[in-house]
């Protein structure tokens, strides 16, 4: 499948002051497949492929852990908030029930 993976994951580029909180904004292509859906020229069931969890980890620790399913749409825009205690990468990983896994990180700058 071609479009899919180029996962994206942004954190606010000026930077912050220790305790204040980022935004981190992830972006991932993914078809997000129910497997409810019927191809219309076939009628037949387009088999389930959707990202299962996506993880979040800054300072060494996991942050933020959510399970999707199939009800999450096309190409999900995920973000959440941290509070910025020392500059360094926050990695985001994405896992499919297909078993494939996209990783991306940003740069946190914090003073």
């Amino acid at each position: 499948m071609a479009d899919i993976g180029e996962p994206k994951v942004r954190a606010p580029e000026k930077p912050l002051k220790k305790g204040e909180l980022a935004l981190i904004k992830t972006l991932i292509k993914h078809p997000m497949e129910s497997g409810l859906r019927k191809d219309k020229n076939t009628g037949e069931t387009i088999p389930a492929h959707f990202i299962e969890t996506i993880t979040a980890e800054y300072g060494g620790a996991t942050i933020m852990k959510a399970t999707w399913t199939g009800a999450v749409s096309k190409n999900p825009f995920f973000s959440f908030y941290l509070k910025a205690d020392k500059a360094g990468p926050v990695n985001v990983t994405w896992k499919d029930n297909k078993g494939q896994e996209w990783k991306e990180k940003a740069e946190l700058k914090v003073e």
